[in-house]
Formats: C-alpha cells, structure tokens, sequence
C-alpha cells in the first residue's frame, strides 16, 4: 500500500550539507578539509621517484577490507533515499555509443536537469532541493549540443578525450584533440594515459604524458583514467594513481568503462588511499571518479560510505567524487519511488535516451 507521507525534512535532514554542485573558482582557496586540516586545488608536484618506487600493497588486507566494507555498513528509509539523493547529485551521466546522435544527447541532458520525475520529486517533497547530476559526460562532437541543452543549469560538460578508449592515437593527435574540446567549451576533460608506460615502469613518460594533458585543459579539469582493469596489479593501481596526482590531476577515473573489468571496490580503496597519502604529503585534494559496472542503489551506497570513511565527507560531493553512470540513474530512481510508495516501479518507466 502507498505510504501515508513522507517528509521532506525527513529525507532533506538528512542529506547533510545539500546537494548543490559548489565548484569552487579560486585555486588559492582550500577546497576540503582531511583531519581537519584545509586542503588546496591540485596544481602537482615535481616526479617524485623514490616515492614511486617504495609504493607496495597488501593485497590480502585491501580484500578483505573491501569484503567487509559491503557487510559492515546499510542505511534505511530516509537515510537510504537521502544518500541516493547525493548519487545523483555526483553523477557524470554519460552516453559514449557508437550510435549517439545530438538527438540522444538532448534527451540525456533534459533528464540531467531533472533526473528524477516531476511527480516524485513532488511525492518526496523535495522540490526545494534542485536536485540534478553533476554533468554529462559524451564525445568531443556533442559538446556544443550539451552546452546549449544545459545552459543556464549549472551541469558541467565533461568531453572524453585523447583517444578514448585504447589512449592509443598519436599523442600530437590526443593534445590536439583537448584543445579542441575546451575550446568548444567543456569544463571538464576525461583523458586516458598510456598503459604501456605503466606495464614498462615508464614513470617519467607518464608524468611528461599527463602534464601535458593538464596544461592543454587550461581551466577546464582533467580527469585521468587510469583503465585499472588493464593495469594488471593493485600496486601498478597504486603507482599509476600517484604519478597522476603528482602531474596534476584534478580527478583520477578508475575505467573508460570498456575494460572486461571496471571499478572495483579492492581498486577504489587503494586509489582512495593514494589520494588520501597524497593529500597529507601535499596539503592537496585530488578527486576519485568511479566508472564502469555501478549499476545499483546499493552499490552507489557502498562507493559514497568508502569516500565517507577513507577521506571523509568532502570527497561524498561533486567537487570531488564522481559516478561513471548510464545505468545507475534508473535504478535509484525505482529505490526512490519503492520508498515513496512501497512499491518497485517498472523499468520503462524512467527511461535516459
């Protein structure tokens, strides 16, 4: 049977600090705070090698932390409709098909702006929360067509870039291909490196690789994917996750979404402990975007109580913490309605493009 009411104080209460996409313009003002201590925007740091080169995981430990992680935390009626709340708010809601048309795009970036339906938003007694992704993600050819199909919305744009996905184009071609999209007007750009320097040791070439991707970005955010999939070891993770940091990522990415495998929580922890070390050596923040294979409520849960606990509330909003996602939108938005009205709507009824 439908539930009586539910409050918006109940859910909005609990959704601490809003959901509100604040990015923040000034470099030189700390953007997030660990142990208390304020943390600045990531400019990088010189290779440090020795660093790299001490870096080791324990692979039994991260498992099974990894393993207990999902067993020792669960959230409940507002709580739970609050925290899928803040996944949409971090979401990078993206189509990367072979198929996508402008038209494809407009409809994903209508439902960016409202991701969640007129009458449940009105149901949860959320309207005054303006609920909405954090960006779209597409091709460098949409990027005009999400710009003017967001305008006025605050959604960030987001273009993958630089031979997405193998990363495996000329790299004349791949900064060529940055300069073209912030040019057209992205906010945000999602790189690939080479994994092959990774699987070589090549640290210097994949410091130079993405250094140069950052100064192509501008002050647009570069986004690093690391294709964790491909990289074989947790310890390659590891090492891959802080060059990046150290050449100036704004955001390491786990996957394209295209590797067999894609995020994992075992890679999200050691990624998330990089940032974290990252952080105290540096005083500087770099965000975690997890993509490929979240398809679930519960696992949208999971991620934001791994950012939670490993770094703190910071790295639960959009400026540092990022969903990968297609898929997961729908069904958090059925979780949504379940716990308005007791009941599991049907798929078709929430459709992306």
């Amino acid at each position: 049977m439908p539930r009586e009411h539910t409050s918006r104080h109940g859910i909005a209460n609990h959704l601490a600090d809003g959901t509100a996409n604040k990015f923040a313009p000034d470099s030189a003002a700390p953007v997030a705070t660990l142990f208390g201590h304020p943390l600045l925007a990531n400019h990088g740091v010189p290779l440090n090698l020795e660093w790299i080169k001490q870096i080791s995981v324990n692979i039994s430990a991260v498992e099974r932390r990894a393993q207990t992680h999902v067993t020792r935390r669960t959230v409940k009626k507002e709580w739970q409709a609050a925290w899928h709340l803040r996944a949409i708010s971090c979401m990078d809601l993206t189509t990367l098909s072979g198929d996508d048309t402008e038209e494809r795009v407009r409809r994903l970036c209508a439902k960016a702006r409202q991701p969640i339906g007129h009458e449940l938003v009105k149901r949860l007694e959320i309207e005054e929360l303006g609920i909405k992704v954090a960006a779209v993600c597409v091709y460098h050819r949409f990027v005009e067509t999400a710009l003017r199909a967001t305008e006025g919305s605050g959604i960030r744009v987001a273009a993958v870039s630089t031979g997405f996905p193998a990363g495996l184009s000329p790299f004349e071609e791949r900064v060529a291909e940055i300069r073209r999209s912030v040019e057209a007007g992205a906010h945000e750009i999602d790189t690939v490196i080479t994994r092959a320097h990774v699987f070589a040791g090549r640290w210097q070439e994949l410091y130079d690789e993405i250094a140069e991707f950052k100064r192509a970005c501008g002050s647009a955010h570069l986004k690093v994917i690391l294709g964790t999939g491909d990289l074989l070891t947790l310890r390659n993770v590891a090492r891959a996750s802080f060059v990046a940091m150290m050449a100036g990522a704004d955001f390491i990415k786990t996957s394209t979404g295209k590797e067999p495998v894609n995020a994992t929580l075992p890679v999200g922890l050691v990624m998330t402990r990089a940032i974290r070390e990252y952080a105290q050596e540096t005083g500087m923040a770099v965000g975690f975007k997890p993509a490929g294979g979240i398809r679930t409520a519960k696992q949208s849960t999971e991620w934001l109580a791994l950012m939670k606990e490993e770094l703190g509330i910071p790295w639960t909003k959009a400026e540092l913490f990022r969903f990968g996602a297609s898929g997961l939108l729908n069904d958090i938005e059925r979780q949504l309605e379940h716990f308005a009205t007791g009941r599991y709507s049907a798929d078709y009824r929430h459709p992306i493009a």
